[in-house]
C-alpha cells in the first residue's frame, strides 16, 4: 500500500507540474502565474516520491535489480534531477512539458511490473564508476534530445510568424541553442568518460552480449562529435543541431535499451 501511494503521489505530481508548465507557456484566464513556484515544488515532490519508489524497488539493501523497465525508470529520475537543478540557473522549466510526462509513465511501469532479475552486488568501484558516467551521460543528452524538440517547434512557430503565447513563454531562440550545445558539451565529454572507462574497466567490452551496445555507444559519441565539430566550425545551427541530436539520442537509446529489451523480453537474459 506504501509503495502504492508513493507512486499515485510521485507520478501526480509530474503530471501536475507538466500542466503547471502548460498553462504558465500558453497565458489564459487558468494561469497560475501567481504562484511562481508551484511548478518546481511539484517537481520536487515528484523527485522525492521517485527516489523513494527506486529505493524500494530496484536497490534494495542486498542486490541490485536493474532490468529495461527499472533502468528507464531510473534514468528517467536522473533526467528529472538534471532538469531540477538546472531550472535554479538556466531558463528551461518548460523542459517539464516534455520530460515530465514521460518521468510519470516510467515511474508507473516500473512499480506496475517489478523486477524479476537480480544482480549480485559486487565491489568493483571501477564499474560502479563506468555505470553512474554511463547513466548521467545518457540522461543529460536526452535532456539535449528534449531541448531540441522544444528549439524546433519554437523555430517552427516563428517561422509561422506566431508569436503569442507559447513562444512568448520560452527564452529568446539565440538563448534555447545556447543551451542546447551546452547541454551537448556536458553530455559529449561525459559519454567520452563512460566510454573510456567502459574500454580500461570491462574486459568484454566486445563480448556477444555487449557488442550491439558497443558499438551503438560508439556511434552516437561519433554523431555528437561531428554536430559539435560542424557547430565550432560552420556554425551548424536550427534544423541541422535538432536532426544530428535526435539521431545521436536515437543510436544511445538503442545502444542500452534496444540491447537490453532484446537481451531480457525477447531472449530472457539479463543483460551484464
Amino acid at each position: 500500500m506504501t509503495v502504492f501511494l508513493t507512486t499515485l503521489v510521485g507520478s501526480a505530481a509530474y503530471v501536475m507540474a507538466a500542466i503547471w508548465f502548460i498553462t504558465n507557456a500558453s497565458p489564459s484566464k487558468f494561469s497560475f502565474a501567481t504562484w511562481p513556484h508551484t511548478g518546481r515544488l511539484l517537481v520536487v515532490i515528484g523527485i522525492v516520491c521517485h527516489t523513494l519508489i527506486l529505493r524500494w524497488t530496484t536497490f534494495p539493501l542486498d542486490e541490485s535489480r536493474l532490468n529495461v523497465i527499472s533502468a528507464a525508470s531510473l534514468i528517467n529520475w536522473q533526467i528529472v534531477l538534471l532538469y531540477l537543478l538546472a531550472s535554479f540557473r538556466r531558463p528551461v522549466d518548460n523542459l517539464g512539458i516534455i520530460i515530465l510526462p514521460i518521468a510519470a509513465i516510467a515511474l508507473i511501469v516500473n512499480v506496475a511490473v517489478p523486477a524479476n532479475m537480480s544482480r549480485p552486488s559486487h565491489n568493483n568501484w571501477q564499474l560502479d564508476a563506468h555505470i553512474v558516467l554511463s547513466i548521467l551521460a545518457y540522461s543529460l543528452l536526452l535532456l539535449a534530445v528534449a531541448q531540441s524538440m522544444l528549439l524546433a517547434i519554437q523555430n517552427r512557430l516563428l517561422h509561422r510568424h506566431k508569436t503569442g503565447g507559447f513562444v512568448r513563454a520560452l527564452p529568446p531562440l539565440e538563448t534555447m541553442e545556447e543551451l542546447l550545445f551546452q547541454m551537448l558539451v556536458l553530455g559529449f565529454f561525459l559519454l567520452s568518460l563512460a566510454l573510456v572507462s567502459g574500454l580500461l574497466f570491462i574486459d568484454d567490452l566486445f563480448s556477444q552480449h555487449l557488442v550491439h551496445k558497443t558499438t551503438l555507444s560508439f556511434i552516437a559519441w561519433m554523431i555528437f562529435g561531428v554536430l559539435l565539430w560542424g557547430h565550432w566550425r560552420y556554425g551548424w545551427r536550427g534544423r541541422t543541431a535538432v536532426r544530428w541530436t535526435v539521431s545521436g539520442g536515437a543510436a544511445l537509446t538503442l545502444a542500452y535499451f534496444g540491447s537490453k529489451f532484446v537481451l531480457e523480453l525477447i531472449l530472457g537474459r539479463q543483460w551484464g
